[in-house]
């Protein structure tokens, strides 16, 4: 299973697919510019169809969650903008008290 990982210490925590240095921007971007899956994982053979999938997946998930964070004024000059967030964690123990019945 492909996962995006996001870490301070990996391209200053941008989402990327783990076990690379390749970021979920970039992967995008390749896709927006109009390269087939088949062309990327050419250029990129550490990509496979299944983490092209995952960076798609992971897009799509975070522009469903939109964050509005409110400035306490605006200023000219400044943009504000909606800023989507979204979290990958993976649990490998369920804690006791959250087990279900």
């Amino acid at each position: 299973m492909v996962r995006i990982i996001a870490n301070p210490g990996i391209l200053g925590g941008k989402p990327v697919i783990e076990g690379t240095r390749i970021s979920v921007e970039q992967v995008l971007g390749l896709l927006a510019s109009g390269m087939t899956n088949e062309e990327i994982i050419a250029d990129y053979p550490d990509l496979t169809e299944e983490s092209i999938r995952a960076v798609l997946g992971y897009a799509a998930r975070a522009l469903g969650n939109d964050i509005v964070i409110d400035m306490p004024f605006p200023r000219k000059g400044y943009l504000v903008f909606n800023v989507q967030v979204f979290f990958i964690t993976s649990v490998k123990k369920t804690p006791k008290n959250l087990k279900s019945k």
